[in-house]
């Protein structure tokens, strides 16, 4: 973990039931040391990005209250944009335009993002705008565009463009597994195959028996 993540996350009162509890041990270390601004965004934060389908986003309502969103897509729709930045095409939805108008409010976010059947989590803080589609319609097509001839067919009509300030490799001893119904397919084909295989050799071998008995 790097220290802004610290800086930003860790209030007084947060050290102070630190310093009770003993764990400002693994953690006093890096408030110790200056703000050193933006972590930079490494491979294995990357990986978990490209590979996502699904986060949750903290967004600051006008009168101060978190809101939390779930968004999802297919694997691919969150996008890295080059250095600091990631991004997403922001489907139509149910026209509330809570999170949309918090972030042209105030831009700080909150993401989490997990990857569940190998119970690893990332908390990512950063700074978001919201891009219109009529504003910059080469990046809407950008984050539609899903690799290897793919393409989110959702209605899209915004861009939501975050710069990334800090992030956490959090503890992922609560997550439990859970796995998507591909992921299961591919686990177990191995065994549907195997079964398949087996019936064929069970059909094979009553055809030679009553072949046998006719004879």
């Amino acid at each position: 973990m790097g220290s802004r993540y610290h800086h930003l996350a860790f209030g007084p009162e947060a050290v102070a039931r630190q310093e009770a509890a003993g764990s400002i041990v693994a953690y006093g270390a890096d408030l110790d040391e200056p703000d050193r601004g933006p972590q930079p965004l490494g491979d294995r934060e990357l990986a978990l990005v490209r590979e996502s389908f699904q986060f949750h986003m903290a967004t600051v309502t006008p009168s101060g209250w978190p809101y939390v969103q779930y968004r999802s897509g297919p694997v691919g729709f969150l996008h890295h944009l080059g250095g600091q930045t990631i991004g997403f095409a922001d489907h139509r939805g149910n026209q509330q335009f809570v999170s949309v108008g918090n972030i042209a409010d105030n831009g700080r976010v909150a993401l989490f993002l997990a990857d569940f059947p190998l119970k690893r989590r990332l908390k990512v803080f950063g700074t978001a705008r919201v891009v219109d589609a009529d504003d910059d319609p080469q990046l809407l097509d950008r984050l539609r565009d899903l690799g290897d001839g793919r393409r989110i067919s959702a209605r899209c009509e915004r861009s939501i463009v975050i710069e990334v300030e800090a992030f956490d490799w959090n503890c992922s001893r609560s997550l439990i597994p859970q796995y998507t119904d591909e992921a299961v397919r591919a686990r177990i084909r191995p065994y549907i195959d195997e079964i398949d295989d087996l019936r064929a050799e069970v059909d094979s071998l009553r055809a030679q028996l009553k072949a046998a008995g006719e004879n």
